[in-house]
This record gives C-alpha cells, sequence and structure tokens, in this order.
C-alpha cells in the first residue's frame, strides 16, 4: 500500500492502544452510558479481475485484461452526548485508491469499497456529520451496545429516533444483518444493497437529508427527505432543495424457535432532471448521433420498490433475500444501472469447525434492464456504470459471490473474496469474468 497510507493506518492503530474498545460496560454486566466516544477503522482492499473473452469493449466497458487496482480507507468516529437521548457524530475520512476499470463495467458493482472517484494520493473528506435523538415512549429498557456511531446506553423498545444532517441513506435504510457492511460480508453491490434502491447520494454514497424512524412493538416505520445529487452521478450535491428523494420503510421482526428475523420493505421516489431512454434515442435518430440521456434531461419522477428478508436459522447461520424493481424508461439518478434484481444468500459462523469469530458466506444476485434500456446500450449510450458500445445479444447480469472472512484477534480481520459474473453489463458477447479480492480491516 502507498507509504502515506501506511501512516495513516499507523496513527489508527496507535490510537486503538489508547482509547477504550468499544465493549465498555458498567458494572452490572449492562451496557454503560456514554457521553463521549473516539472509534476507528482502517481497510484495504486489493482486487483483480482474470482476462476473458471480449470481441470488443467501449468507454464504460470492464477491461478484458488481466488487471489488479486497490483502494483503502482510514475512518475516525468520533461522537458525544450534548444532552439526554441524543448523539452527535462527525466522520472524517482519508480515502485512496481505484476501483477496477475506474468503477465502471459491470451494474453490480465487484467492490463497495471503491467510489466512483478515484485518487492515487490520500485525500480527505467529511463523510458523516449528523444529530440522532432518540426520543423513549414505553416499553422496557434495552441495553444498547457502544459502536461506531452508537454510544452506549439504554433506550426503550418503542421510540422515536430522528437523524438530520449528512450521512449514508443506507446507514438507515435497506440493512441486512448478513448482507450490508462491506467491511465485514460482501462486497459487491448488487449483494450489499437492492440494486434497484437508486438511494440519494454524492459520488461517494453520502447525502444530506432526515430521516425519522417509529419502533413499536415488532413493527418499525421509517420516512426520510434526501438531496440528490446536482446532475446525475455527480460528486456534488444539489443543495437547493429543488431536486430531491422521499423513502418510506416498513418492517416487520419475528421470532422463529427463538431465532430473530424480519422482513423490510422500502420504497423511493426522486423528483429531478433526469432523461428517458426513448427520448434519447430519438434524438439520436434525427441527428444522427449516438444517444445520450444527458442531453434529454428533464425534470420529473422515478421510483422503485423491493424487500429486503433476513433469517437466523442457528446459532451460527443466517440466510438473506432481496428482490427489487425501478422504473426503466428514464436513468438510474445515482446509484448503478440496475431496473429489477434479486439476490439471496447464507452467512455461517465458524462455530463448527472451532473457529467462532470467522465467518463464510455466498450469495447469488441477479439483476436486469428494460427494454427500452437495452436497446439504449445496443445504439451505444452510456450508463452510470455500464456501456460497451453496443449490444447484440443482452442478457441477465449474473453473480456468484463467496467470501471467508478471518479474525486475527481483537483489532484486525483478513478476508478472501471471489466473484464470478456472468454478462457483465449485461453483456452475453463479454465475459464471463472471475475477480478475486484481499480485505484487510481494522476496528476499533
Amino acid at each position: 500500500m502507498p507509504q502515506s497510507f501506511r501512516q495513516y493506518a499507523a496513527i489508527m492503530c496507535a490510537a486503538a492502544a489508547i482509547v477504550p474498545g468499544a465493549a465498555a460496560q458498567a458494572e452490572d454486566g449492562q451496557a454503560q452510558t456514554e457521553a463521549w466516544a473516539i472509534h476507528g477503522q482502517a481497510t484495504v482492499v486489493d482486487q483483480a479481475n482474470l482476462g476473458f473473452t471480449s470481441p470488443y469493449a467501449g468507454a464504460n466497458s470492464l477491461s478484458a485484461n488481466a488487471t489488479g487496482r486497490e483502494t483503502a480507507d482510514v475512518t475516525l468516529f468520533a461522537g458525544f452526548r450534548p444532552w439526554t437521548g441524543a448523539e452527535l457524530w462527525v466522520n472524517p475520512e482519508v480515502d485512496q485508491g481505484f476501483g477496477l476499470s475506474n468503477t465502471l463495467g459491470v451494474a453490480g458493482y465487484p467492490s463497495g469499497e471503491a467510489y466512483k472517484v478515484g485518487a492515487s494520493t490520500p485525500y480527505v473528506r467529511v463523510q458523516r456529520l449528523f444529530l440522532r435523538q432518540t426520543l423513549s415512549l414505553r416499553g422496557a429498557p434495552e441495553a444498547v451496545a457502544p459502536d461506531l456511531n452508537q454510544l452506549g446506553g439504554r433506550q426503550s423498545a418503542d421510540r422515536l429516533v430522528i437523524t438530520l444532517g449528512k450521512f449514508g441513506v443506507t446507514d438507515v435504510f435497506d440493512t441486512n444483518a448478513y448482507a450490508h457492511d462491506t467491511k465485514h460480508d460482501f462486497l459487491n453491490w448488487g449483494v450489499i444493497d437492492a440494486g434497484t434502491f437508486d438511494y440519494a447520494a454524492d459520488a461517494w454514497g453520502y447525502t444530506v437529508g432526515v430521516a425519522i424512524e417509529a419502533y413499536k412493538g415488532p413493527w418499525t416505520i421509517r420516512l426520510g427527505a434526501f438531496d440528490l445529487s446536482d446532475v446525475p452521478n455527480s460528486p456534488h450535491l444539489d443543495g437547493t432543495g429543488g431536486q430531491f428523494q422521499l423513502i418510506g420503510e416498513i418492517e416487520r421482526r419475528w421470532t422463529v424457535h427463538a431465532r430473530p428475523g424480519g422482513l423490510k420493505v422500502t420504497g423511493f421516489v426522486t423528483r429531478g432532471r433526469m432523461g428517458r431512454y426513448a427520448d434519447a434515442l430519438a434524438l439520436a435518430t434525427q441527428s444522427a448521433s449516438t444517444p445520450d440521456v444527458g442531453a434529454v434531461r428533464q425534470y420529473r419522477g422515478r421510483g422503485g420498490l423491493s424487500l429486503n428478508l433476513q433469517q437466523q436459522v442457528t446459532g451460527d447461520l443466517g440466510v438473506f433475500a432481496r428482490a427489487g424493481f425501478a422504473g426503466g424508461s428514464s436513468e438510474a439518478y445515482e446509484f448503478t444501472d440496475i431496473d429489477r434484481t434479486i439476490s439471496g444468500g447464507a452467512s455461517l459462523k465458524g462455530g463448527a469447525w472451532t473457529r467462532p469469530d470467522d465467518t463464510f458466506g455466498a450469495a447469488l444476485g441477479v439483476n436486469g434492464i428494460s427494454k427500452i434500456h437495452q436497446q439504449y446500450l445496443a445504439a451505444g449510450g452510456l450508463g452510470i456504470l455500464v456501456g460497451d458500445g453496443r449490444l447484440p445479444h443482452p442478457g441477465a447480469e449474473t453473480t456468484l459471490e463467496t467470501y471467508y472472512d478471518l479474525s486475527l484477534g481483537r483489532l484486525l480481520r483478513l478476508a478472501f473474496d471471489y466473484q464470478f459474473v456472468n454478462n457483465p453489463a449485461y453483456n452475453a458477447d463479454r465475459g464471463p469474468v472471475s475477480i478475486f479480492a484481499a480485505r484487510l480491516h481494522a476496528q476499533f
């Protein structure tokens, strides 16, 4: 890794030796009420694809040559409690590196650690700066364990939680215990989130907005309003309030033979300037040019709906599944080029082989696009991540991902990941491709 990043990682590990860990508890065994906390993490991912069949390529194609890339980040999580029930958190982060083919070429992109912007030298950004207020309602008090962006303490089972500021939409919505955290489980974009969940975000995955969560017994209702980028897939947020996204989610939790599970239904509506594929194709026909949705953008809406299921089966085994669809007539605004998706898999702890802190995971994801979306790509149009210049033989993009996450002690983990992608960018002429990764993660 770059020498400058080694320095940042060394600083974080030194801090781990002097800052109390996240497992601090009171003498009665309950999680203590923390007034403040400092945590940190560092993650390095080396990822490479093998060479594969490619009779042609376009501007947004995955390189058919054997290629390797690295991403690295160090994050500080600093928070304090300004008054009862409130938490104020800031997350400055140092980032460096590039995704494979500059984060292009696969709709279900193979690394959630890779941003849509890359840099060869480390740079600093404040990725999160938010206030969370928890209002206890009724029900038995329950312990809240200290964690990243979470102060230890107690809260009632029934409660209202308001989060305001800059954070990630997926910090609150579409979460899943087995497939959501690129630091600990899967890496593929179409597995860690519903691929059709075109959530508001800048090119790093963060935005400004508000989320409200109401917990009542086994039910939770979540509502959110967030700022969009100034133009689709941009590093800059709009900031005017004219382009925005509304999100709603309802969750039902249950237990089966004392094993927790749950289902979430998430819907979104985006209002902003975006182009329709049919308009881009019509303009290209008139001007004898390549279709470009950027040339036909008008203020309009786009929506989507997804399901998110998780269930613990045994003490070590958990399963999950997601399915979703989004409007396929207009371009995706923020996330990736997926109009319909289904994914599922399992996560297994290593108790059976006397490695209880290790985890093995396997998942299958299938992504698709609308007919008009296919025609747009076939005519040479480009999407957020995909565009091979032509698409004579379209097919569903299918990804098989497996990983093994190995515990190296209290602070350090090493994971190995493999993905097999068939029809990358929905193109049956290119691929399949095998992608390997190693992930080193430290956290305190």
